[in-house]
């Protein structure tokens, strides 16, 4: 089991004070998603009376010597000098990977191996390789481990899920998702870690994934996929206003057919060349007894369309319902963590913590859990096989793949 907590908290609360576990917490990673999951830990108490568990960020690792120094004076924590004193230390309950994606599995392996609790940001690994590591590693690990796929946890989309769940689309005749970002749209945004395939770039693991994850969540496992990737500007300047340039072969851009297991036909696209978007994700849900539609834009609310009512009213009478599921944010308005956020971003990375917390809490495990970041692997390795041979792809062949390589002795794989 994981190391001996750190300490017994005691949390006031409007019953009086409450004791719980109070985790050690090692932050692999302190860019944009790190700083995101440290905000998560220090304002959970303001969205839960009591919170599910109280936790504290202990040790941080960043990229660099200076941004680890730095990251660790901001959160009154160590600074790590190895990903291993996070990984493997014996006073670490929990490991945040937060990282670039090409560093994921080699810290997954070890947090395994060291049965740590894991919350790792999307996707699970760099590639289909590394991922079926992390597959083979799981049944020995006596933790518990969630994917940071924060957009379930939207009010709206578990107003959706609870509609879609209770029959209120009928047998889902198509659907359609689309994740979409502008800020590549300009050929003179400068080169970052997510224009390399080799960091585990492009939008196919940065967007399409959680595109891809709210279909199978709302209306159930694809089957198969037929897709295409494009990189649009095969070279970026390194830096703002410098003419030094340096080559991107991450995709810009995935474009996707696809076939549920229930028979639904669907389109899947994300992108970052969409001039006018700034974090657009859109799911469309069409059945024989109803529609659903969510804008992220939009995250207050959900439509839904009644097509029992709309054969039984006037024409004129019929159409979709705006449904309210969230909460309204008063102003002041910030720019954290992004101008291009949605309002509610922050608050499903929140409820994303605290689901895993409680599950920590509660040693129960905790969904979606890191198979599902297998899952979804899957579906990545089958768009990437997709889009090289130009035809259809079959989730089913990859998983086969999977199947053939865990019965291997562990030295062959």
């Amino acid at each position: 089991m994981p190391a001996a907590a750190f300490a017994i908290a005691i949390v006031w609360n409007d019953h009086g004070a409450t004791t719980m576990t109070n985790y050690r917490v090692g932050l692999l990673g302190f860019g944009f998603i790190g700083k995101v999951h440290a905000y998560a830990y220090d304002v959970l108490r303001w969205f839960y009376n009591p919170p599910p568990a109280a936790g504290r960020i202990v040790r941080v690792l960043a990229g660099r010597p200076e941004s680890t120094r730095a990251a660790a004076e901001m959160l009154g924590a160590e600074p790590a000098a190895d990903f291993r004193e996070i990984t493997e230390a014996a006073d670490i309950d929990i490991v945040h990977i937060c990282t670039p994606n090409a560093l994921h599995a080699e810290a997954l392996l070890s947090a395994l191996a060291h049965h740590k609790h894991i919350y790792c940001d999307k996707p699970l690994t760099a590639d289909w390789t590394q991922a079926t590591a992390v597959a083979a590693a799981l049944p020995a690990w006596r933790g518990i481990g969630q994917m940071t796929l924060h957009y379930r946890f939207y009010p709206a989309v578990m107003r959706m899920k609870q509609l879609a769940d209770a029959g209120a689309l009928g047998e889902v005749l198509e659907f359609r998702a689309f994740y979409l970002h502008g800020g590549s749209a300009d050929p003179n945004a400068p080169w970052r870690w997510k224009f390399s395939a080799a960091a585990g770039g492009g939008v196919l693991a940065d967007l399409a994934v959680h595109a891809i994850d709210l279909v199978e969540h709302l209306i159930g496992p694809l089957d198969a996929v037929m897709a295409e990737q494009r990189t649009v500007f095969l070279s970026r300047p390194v830096a703002a206003g410098s003419r030094e340039m340096r080559a991107v072969d991450a995709e810009d851009q995935v474009m996707m057919l696809a076939r549920s297991a229930r028979g639904a036909r669907g389109v899947i696209t994300a992108g970052k060349v969409a001039t006018g978007c700034e974090d657009e994700l859109r799911v469309e849900l069409h059945g024989t007894a109803g529609a659903l539609r969510y804008n992220s834009m939009d995250p207050h609310h959900c439509e839904y369309f009644d097509a029992q009512h709309g054969r039984t009213v006037p024409l004129e009478s019929a159409g979709w319902t705006r449904l309210a599921a969230g909460r309204r944010f008063p102003p002041p308005a910030t720019g954290f963590p992004s101008p291009k956020a949605p309002i509610g971003w922050l608050e499903g990375h929140v409820a994303a913590l605290a689901n895993f917390l409680q599950a920590v809490e509660a040693g129960e495990p905790a969904e979606p859990g890191l198979h599902r970041g297998v899952e979804l692997e899957q579906r990545i390795e089958a768009v990437r096989r997709s889009a090289q041979r130009q035809a259809w792809v079959r989730i089913a062949e990859v998983k086969a793949q999977q199947s053939a390589a865990e019965r291997l002795p562990r030295g062959r794989r």
